[in-house]
């Protein structure tokens, strides 16, 4: 129905891109301009520094995205009912948990600070992308979702590039990680900034009242988006597994920090283009998301099975970032187009939380088949990836 009462007063021929997008943009360009270089090092530091093993790394990221799943479910919800916007700062002042990792001397403090901070990034993000869907009329939604993705993804870029420098200037560790701290203050003073949020906000819906059997459509398409979403967070992991396998291959962690920049900078391109090819919508999805990142998943395995030259690894996170971009960009906006008038910060809380179950099972999984060949851990993800697809080209 159309939203006369919307506190955002926007119209279908408003333009996409004000300042509330530009601002929750560029937090996110901030917080993964911190939180990414974090990413970065942490398997380096924990593998190489701590001297933990590889499947550690499976379990750090496990307890982070697992209880990091009722995190999100409880940001969003909690953003509905007391203002999106309280909500994201109050997870974003939190992520900073994250950087302080670097000081831990043991694995399972550094685990520890790694996991709360991601925590607190999952309850924030729901809140985030509602405050968006808030401020942009449906019909334009794909190219804000587009554009956040490529802001948050080229912040990612930028702070692999700057860990990739600072590794080649022989910076300690502790120090990358503590550098990150001013990113992620910058991200919430940007935050605080932005015009919208409030409780009781009004997200504008799709003009024109719905019939019965849309409604039953879009209660179908939103429970298959799930599946496909948990099936595709079953398949995905921590990028600090490629990281890890790149090192092992070279036996240069610059070499594999640039796997990282090669794969925010194709994600961060592929987001500014699927927001406006998103009238090809599930299918698009589909093809170009899940099913390309499968193939991109499998070509980590079959690169090491073979021997062939370690290059040929930039190829395939290539292909993981181009999923990415899509995945991150569509998945959210169709979402925001289907799911009911004042439950967006619930449905966008499913969406994190859904991911970040899958992602829970996965890196565990990730970290033991691991122990046996990378092959066997790239080849499980794979697998549910290409099932990912499948669902959800079923919907079509």
């Amino acid at each position: 129905m159309v939203n006369d009462t919307s506190s955002t007063h926007l119209s279908p021929n408003d333009r996409w891109l004000s300042a509330n997008v530009l601002l929750i943009s560029f937090s996110a360009c901030f917080a993964d301009l911190g939180y990414q270089a974090v990413l970065a090092v942490f398997p380096l530091f924990l593998v190489n520094q701590l001297a933990a093993p590889a499947y550690m790394f499976g379990i750090a990221t496990a307890i982070s995205y697992g209880p990091g799943a009722a995190f999100g479910l409880i940001g969003g919800r909690m953003g509905d009912k007391y203002g999106h916007k309280k909500m994201a700062l109050a997870g974003n002042l939190l992520i900073p948990l994250l950087s302080l990792a670097g000081l831990a001397t043991n694995a399972a403090g550094a685990i520890s600070l790694f996991a709360g901070g991601w925590w607190a990034r999952n309850f924030r993000s729901p809140p985030r992308r509602a405050m968006l869907a808030e401020v942009v009329v449906p019909a334009n939604r794909a190219k804000a979702f587009g554009f956040l993705h490529a802001l948050d993804i080229g912040g990612g870029f930028l702070a692999a590039t700057a860990a990739l420098l600072l590794l080649l200037a022989h910076v300690a560790l502790w120090k990358i990680f503590l550098f990150t701290i001013v990113p992620l203050l910058c991200s919430s003073l940007v935050l605080s900034f932005v015009r919208a949020g409030r409780s009781g906000a009004v997200i504008p819906q799709t003009t024109g009242a719905k019939t019965a059997a849309e409604e039953h459509s879009d209660r179908k398409l939103y429970r298959r988006l799930l599946w496909a979403t948990g099936l595709y967070g079953f398949s995905s992991f921590s990028f600090g597994f490629p990281i890890i396998t790149v090192d092992q291959a070279t036996h240069s962690p610059a070499m594999a920090v640039l796997s990282y920049v090669v794969f925010f900078g194709i994600s961060a391109l592929a987001g500014l283009a699927t927001g406006h090819l998103a009238g090809r919508g599930v299918r698009f999805l589909a093809i170009g998301g899940y099913a390309i990142g499968a193939i991109g998943t499998a070509g980590m395995g079959v690169v090491g099975l073979l021997h062939w030259p370690y290059a040929l690894y930039y190829l395939c996170v290539s292909l993981m970032g181009l999923a990415l971009g899509v995945i991150e960009t569509l998945e959210p906006a169709i979402l925001s187009r289907i799911i009911p008038k004042g439950s967006t910060g619930g449905g966008m809380g499913a969406l994190t939380a859904t991911r970040s179950l899958g992602l829970f099972a996965a890196n565990i999984v990730m970290g033991v088949l691991y122990q046996h060949g990378p092959m066997w851990s790239y080849g499980y993800a794979a697998v549910l990836a290409f099932a990912a697809a499948i669902v959800m080209l079923a919907a079509e």
